[in-house]
């Protein structure tokens, strides 16, 4: 039986943390779920799982619908779009089956890229190589959640560039639907007329979806997030503070600076730092920008948002005591000073 082989590439970087990542699980948890409904799709589908942080890693080889089972999303520092394409291409070359003189292979893969942020890594060599040896071979739909993705290198990689310019659970569900009758119908095409001819765009609308035309109009300033990174001081695992860009109704001209206000901290496992990149040079943000502080996620901590002298945040109680899990250095806080506005590295996003 010949196969179709759908990949789905995942930015799983800090920015997806809450929210965003827990939409994406059971969105392709959902996907799963339909196109098992579906005979074309049960006798020719086959999944393969590509998740992409600071690095990349093919968390489930390409399996038939019926064993395929939707994992955990990792988390992680960093965006490397190149390295989550080398390892895309090295998962084409080893899990795709090519046709010879003797047998066919499998049908033409269908790649879902996703991705909501900008690449922190150099991805040109690895854009090129997929222009020069793979882009007339594969058919990729890159879609972007929001518009903070890098709308001219994706372009180089596709003409198929759609984004999801709303985050509500109403669009994200019209999204996921989009996707899943698009592998249906691909499915049914190769069952009834015994050909493969890539996704439809023609009812992207149907899914929140907008093609991208127009790269210009879209900016390359940072992203709308503030993403910190601390360790407990009780349990020494990772924690992320999120903070969003404030809104302010078209009053940006008047405000000098932008402020961010905080959206959740959320407790991670260690995997995060497997995940995140180690050629990272951080960019520092004042506190005075940002509102909110959160306790710790991890141990309940009443303050989640200490500096070490190493440059690292952590956790402490009430008592000013603590041991920094970054660096083991013993500190001494003082309760009862006012403090003042401090520098702090952002994370990767």
């Amino acid at each position: 039986m010949r196969r179709l082989p759908i990949f789905f590439v995942l930015d799983v970087s800090e920015s997806m943390v809450g929210e965003p990542l827990s939409q994406m699980e059971e969105g392709i948890e959902k996907i799963v779920s339909t196109l098992r409904q579906d005979p074309h799709s049960l006798e020719t589908v086959s999944i393969g799982l590509i998740a992409f942080a600071g690095k990349a890693k093919a968390i489930t080889p390409l399996i038939d619908l019926v064993s395929f089972y939707p994992p955990k999303m990792p988390i992680g520092g960093g965006t490397s779009l190149g390295i989550a394409l080398d390892v895309l291409m090295k998962e084409i070359d080893t899990q795709v089956v090519k046709t010879t003189l003797e047998a066919r292979g499998d049908w033409q893969p269908l790649v879902f890229l996703i991705t909501d942020g900008k690449p922190t890594d150099q991805p040109q060599a690895s854009v090129a190589r997929w222009q020069k040896e793979y882009a007339d071979q594969v058919s990729m739909v890159a879609i972007t959640l929001g518009k903070n993705a890098d709308m001219q290198v994706l372009k180089q990689l596709t003409d198929d560039v759609l984004t999801l310019e709303s985050s509500t659970e109403e669009d994200f569900r019209k999204f996921i639907e989009w996707v899943s009758a698009s592998v249906k119908a691909q499915s049914q095409q190769i069952e009834v007329e015994g050909q493969s001819s890539g996704v439809s765009l023609a009812k992207v609308s149907e899914g929140g979806l907008t093609l991208v035309k127009n790269t210009e109009q879209y900016s390359n300033s940072d992203p709308d997030y503030v993403i910190l990174t601390g360790k407990c001081s009780k349990t020494k695992k990772p924690y992320l503070m999120k903070y969003a860009k404030i809104q302010t109704a078209g009053m940006d001209q008047f405000i000098k600076q932008e402020r961010f206000g905080l959206e959740g901290a959320y407790a991670l496992d260690n995997t995060y730092f497997e995940w995140s990149s180690e050629q990272f040079t951080p960019e520092s943000v004042n506190t005075s920008v940002l509102d909110g502080a959160p306790p710790c996620p991890s141990c309940g901590n009443t303050i989640a948002f200490a500096i070490c002298e190493c440059g690292h945040i952590l956790c402490m109680d009430g008592s000013g005591f603590v041991e920094c899990p970054w660096c083991d250095k013993p500190l001494q806080f003082d309760m009862n000073g006012k403090g003042g506005d401090f520098n702090v590295n952002r994370g990767q996003g």
